[in-house]
């Protein structure tokens, strides 16, 4: 079963079984987190240019741990995910953000 979620850009994007194997066998500490890779690149906290075109998700996990998800846009109506991982070593002095929430200040 091929699950799809929408990146910011209204792209298609979806996971294949194929993938969600490649990812848990690579990064096994992300095994039972399969929606949160979803939601990650459904709900990202910000998006940073990848390799070759993907696009990398970012989404915080805990204070000091994000979820990163690259995938490629392939064309308005396709993209896939590549692969997801745990990172804390953001370096986005380094980065090109593409895309960022903005949070509400609160009164």
């Amino acid at each position: 079963m091929v699950d799809i979620v929408y990146s910011k850009n209204k792209a298609p994007i979806r996971l294949t079984p194929e993938r969600w194997l490649h990812i848990v066998e690579n990064h096994d500490d992300l095994a039972g987190y399969y929606d949160e890779v979803l939601q990650t690149v459904d709900g990202p906290d910000l998006i940073i240019e990848g390799y070759k075109g993907a696009l990398v998700a970012l989404r915080k996990f805990l204070q000091d741990k994000f979820i990163a998800v690259v995938y490629k846009e392939v064309s308005e109506t396709d993209g896939f995910i590549i692969t997801a991982y745990f990172t804390n070593k953001l370096k986005l002095e380094k980065e090109e953000i593409l895309w960022q929430r903005q949070y509400q200040k609160r009164p």
